[in-house]
């Protein structure tokens, strides 16, 4: 059986490009004792894999990231034919592996897809970034950047779901009205076109509690102008630096702000909301059925377009969940 995957070909300077990146097709063996293979469905490009480029992943080897497949052969007594697996063995049409790290899903609580966004990474990203590291605490002033990715968007919906006034940016005109009327979003601009901190004063005139920082630059030195008194800044990404290569953008030239008003900056990753993972699976199946938490994907189809899919991440190219389907269901 042959396979097709994506390595890491070069290490990219500024936005990452097709020459980092070569598709190589790789020979599958039957999987050995204890062992399972599994045909992905579907795979996940994420803004944090560009941070990974830079030293952490070795060049010449398959890309790592978030998948979803089925198991075709099984000779581990955990994982049965046909179950469906998560996993984060990367970029690949096939995988093999010994079970560590593979987690069964129920296709009956949700789409196949919603497991590698609302129901997985950047869902569970959300629910812990707001609700643990954002204290967050029923009817606060949320003020949401990259408000219409994966992230994003279900932090606003959940603090919308608690009583919240929230507050979103995105980069068009077009995804501005999607938070406003498809996700309840009280308020949304375009960071492109309008001036963050006379949006925040239009909005919220007594101020933010929390800013759910994806973006930084200007937005975050608008956010920490008009932040309340003890708000708090839970830092998931900061995609506007991510392709600075040897030039850094500069840094909030008003942190002094944190100081008189009491402000955290708390900096999270996923792993830290592994205890809160059935709890989030509890309640957001639940707020999906409800109709109180609606999610959007953008689909790439096919592994030939992975590639694509993660430089539109950084062009403004999804609308929610960016994916790659890799089999027809």
């Amino acid at each position: 059986m042959i396979s097709k995957e994506i390595h890491l070909k070069s290490r990219p300077t500024g936005l990452p490009a097709a020459a980092n990146f070569t598709m190589v097709e790789r020979e599958i063996g039957e999987p050995g004792a204890g062992e399972i293979l599994i045909q992905n469905h579907y795979m996940s490009v994420d803004p944090y894999m560009r941070g990974r480029m830079a030293m952490a992943w070795p060049l010449d080897e398959v890309m790592i990231g978030g998948a979803l497949g089925k198991v075709v052969t099984s000779n581990n007594p955990g994982f049965q034919v046909g179950d469906y697996v998560t996993h984060g063995l990367g970029w690949r049409e096939y995988a093999i592996s010994n079970g560590e790290g593979v987690n069964q899903i129920d296709p009956e609580l949700a789409p196949l897809s919603a497991y590698l966004g609302v129901m997985g990474m950047p869902g569970l990203t959300a629910y812990g970034g707001l609700l643990v590291t954002g204290e967050y605490k029923p009817g606060e002033t949320v003020f949401v950047s990259a408000a219409s990715g994966a992230v994003g968007s279900i932090v606003g919906q959940i603090a919308k779901i608690h009583g919240s006034t929230v507050i979103g940016s995105a980069g068009s005109d077009d995804k501005v009205e999607m938070l406003k009327a498809s996700l309840g979003f009280d308020h949304a601009f375009n960071y492109k076109t309008a001036d963050p901190l006379t949006e925040l004063r239009k909005a919220a005139p007594e101020g933010i509690d929390i800013y759910f920082e994806n973006v930084g630059g200007p937005q975050l030195e608008a956010a920490l102008t008009h932040m309340r008194l003890y708000g708090r800044i839970p830092i998931c990404g900061m995609i506007s630096t991510y392709n600075d290569g040897a030039t850094a953008t500069p840094g909030p030239r008003n942190l002094t702000e944190t100081i008189y008003k009491h402000i955290t900056l708390k900096g999270f990753v996923v792993s830290a909301f592994v205890d809160q993972q059935a709890q989030f699976l509890t309640d957001m199946s639940r707020w999906i059925k409800s109709g109180e938490v609606k999610y959007n994907e953008t689909i790439f189809d096919g592994i030939d377009n992975a590639v694509t899919a993660f430089e539109g991440l950084f062009q403004g190219a999804n609308n929610g969940k960016m994916l790659v389907k890799l089999v027809s269901e």
